[in-house]
């Protein structure tokens, strides 16, 4: 029978250098330790703000008299709108649709008059309120810049002002402003990144320490067929589970559905496959499940914070953004809300149907290089 000895210091020592000298030997997951915290600061501490500036902003000038002028000049200086120009009200609707533009002011006919005579016009304003979050700090700053810009200049000035203008607002595809129309859609991208990138990244290693890794290099099968055969029993797993989230969002949320299903799905079968490539691509580089893991898990840390599904896009600055525009999450959930709360057709979404399938047409061409380094 084993007896128990006495702590001995330089038996703890020796297992301590041990296990430092097994982290120096695991670069990857070294990394991942110094890469993680890292990361999260820069995220945290750089690129995500709720209080999103410089919004673009398109103006629809009925009436270019000097008021118009004056409000559109402040709205410029209080750094909260970015104006692209003067529009038409069908080029208005379209950048709306489009998501190129978050809000779209339209100054009436009349609008200089009636000031100048004391009356009260109507300015109206479309914001894009897919995601109510983003247009609330920018919609506090409209209701004061009436007063601030044109109360002081008109007759019968008072104190306190009233309101020189009637300013109303038109949350467009979500008027009532609520989140659930914003979070349920941006919902089904993040969990299909989460469960696709992971379970396939899952895949490779697992049947590399199983030993079946070998198996499967000395079969006749090519790169090509081992890696599409693996993804297609996950790509039906990802339409079970947004058919499943689609089902929920419509009858418990009651989340319109305004565009086609069929281009919905088809939007998500794009999006899958992207994912999946990603997954297999890394389960080819990882050299057991735990390094798969942390590799998945740096790569979901930053599609989650910038891809404008916990905070505003435009509110990140440009570097932020630039890296955000890479991950396919970012696309999808401007598809997936495109559709579903404008009915957007495939000629808007397309602007963000090709970054996808460059993500994917990359990916898959370093995984299949990797594959066969690994075959040599």
């Amino acid at each position: 029978m084993r007896r128990f000895s006495t702590f001995s210091a330089a038996r703890w020592f020796g297992i301590l250098v041990k296990e430092f000298l097994q982290l120096k030997r695991d670069r990857l997951t070294f990394g991942m330790i110094i890469g993680i915290p890292i990361v999260q600061l820069l995220l945290f501490g750089f690129a995500i703000n709720t209080d999103p500036r410089n919004l673009p902003t398109a103006v629809v000038m009925a009436d270019p008299g000097p008021f118009a002028r004056s409000y559109v000049a402040a709205m410029k200086n209080s750094s909260y709108f970015d104006i692209i120009g003067s529009i038409n009200a069908r080029q208005a609707d379209d950048l709306l649709g489009e998501g190129r533009v978050k809000f779209v002011v339209t100054f009436p006919p009349g609008f200089h008059r009636d000031l100048a005579r004391g009356k009260t016009p109507v300015l109206l304003v479309e914001a894009d309120a897919t995601d109510p979050i983003a247009m609330g700090g920018a919609l506090s700053v409209l209701n004061q810049l009436g007063v601030q810009v044109f109360a002081p200049d008109l007759p019968g000035f008072t104190h306190p002002p009233q309101p020189p203008i009637d300013l109303r607002v038109h949350r467009r595809y979500n008027p009532e402003g609520l989140t659930a129309y914003n979070i349920v859609p941006g919902l089904m991208g993040v969990i299909l990144t989460m469960t696709m990138v992971l379970m396939t990244g899952l895949a490779m290693t697992r049947e590399r320490e199983r030993g079946t890794f070998e198996y499967l290099l000395a079969t006749p099968a090519t790169p090509l067929e081992v890696l599409t055969g693996k993804i297609i029993p996950y790509i039906i797993i990802g339409l079970l589970q947004v058919t499943l989230i689609l089902t929920a969002s419509r009858w418990i949320f009651n989340i319109p559905i305004e565009g086609s299903l069929l281009l919905l799905y088809g939007m998500v079968l794009l999006f899958i496959c992207a994912n999946l490539t990603l997954g297999i691509t890394i389960s080819s580089i990882a050299r057991n499940q735990l390094q798969s893991m942390q590799m998945t898990i740096f790569f979901f840390l930053p599609s989650i914070l910038l891809s404008g599904f916990m905070f505003p896009f435009q509110a990140m600055p440009g570097w932020a953004q630039a890296i955000g525009n890479v991950l396919p999450l970012t696309h999808f959930l401007l598809l997936a809300r495109g559709i579903l709360l404008k009915g957007n057709g495939l000629a808007l979404l397309w602007p963000h149907i090709w970054p996808i399938l460059l993500f994917t047409g990359v990916v898959l061409a370093a995984g299949l290089k990797t594959y066969r380094r690994t075959l040599d």
